[in-house]
């Protein structure tokens, strides 16, 4: 029998034990959970360095959001190991482990969220609410390379998805005025990374990282990370490769 491996990554812990249980009593399948982004990346990497890699990832649409209006919901982190959203997570696992699959758990529908998953890289966007069985047939269901949406979400996420191309030369435009340095430290925010790990990786001190991301985050007309993370996908801006070193040490962006 051939067994799936799938990573269930909820912060909600009740949620995350309870749906791997459950996914644990199909005879096919193995599961593992995770509490939070950077707790998923370092399950992903141990599993990959055992030979043993995930096949899916299932991840809560508002991991590592904190209650709040949009526009603050997440400041610039000062915690050294970062916060990373549930798109952001999504974003990060397309560029390096593109392998596996990934479904986006949500508590509602929200075509606009829906269309930043599947631009970020899902495979899916299902109910939180869902059965066990409508969930199994989507998870083996994007083995197969199909993509899953709600009925209802159809229509909306293909109107986000044109919008989006319109607004993309838009979003392009204000990364081009950003500096080399700013661009880097832009691809580490879209790796999901705080502001402390961003400065040991490009040999900054913190504050001069925070005075980055303030920068980047001015230039991009936006208040938060979660904005900024998103208008730079609109661009094209990938993640920084996590796998490497970003820049050199002492090289000609510092």
């Amino acid at each position: 029998m051939v067994r799936i491996r799938v990573l269930v990554v909820d912060d909600h812990r009740i949620f995350a034990e309870s749906l791997a249980a459950a996914l644990a009593a199909e005879p096919d399948v193995d599961v593992s959970a995770a509490g939070s982004g950077p707790a998923a990346l370092r399950c992903l990497d141990r599993a990959a360095a055992e030979g043993r890699r995930y096949d899916v990832m299932l991840v809560d649409a508002d991991l590592g959001v904190a209650p709040g209006p949009p526009a603050v919901a997440r400041a610039v982190p000062d915690d050294a190991e970062g916060v990373v959203d549930g798109i952001s997570l999504v974003a990060g696992v397309a560029e390096a482990r593109p392998a596996v699959r990934t479904v986006v758990l949500a508590e509602r529908d929200d075509a606009h969220r829906a269309a930043l998953a599947l631009q970020a890289g899902a495979s899916g966007w299902v109910a939180k609410d869902c059965s066990l069985q409508r969930l199994l047939a989507v998870i083996r269901g994007v083995l197969r390379d199909e993509t899953h949406l709600p009925p209802a979400l159809l229509t909306g996420v293909l109107r986000e998805l044109t919008a989006a191309r319109k607004h993309r030369s838009e979003s392009e435009q204000l990364v081009e005025s950003l500096t080399p340095r700013e661009r880097e430290v832009l691809r580490c925010m879209v790796a999901g990374l705080g502001r402390k790990a961003v400065a040991e990786r490009l040999f900054l001190s913190p504050h001069t990282v925070r005075t980055h991301m303030q920068n980047v985050l001015g230039k991009l007309g936006v208040h938060s990370t979660l904005a900024a993370v998103a208008l730079a996908r609109r661009a094209g801006v990938g993640p920084a490769d996590l796998a490497g070193d970003v820049v050199e040490r002492g090289g000609q962006l510092a």
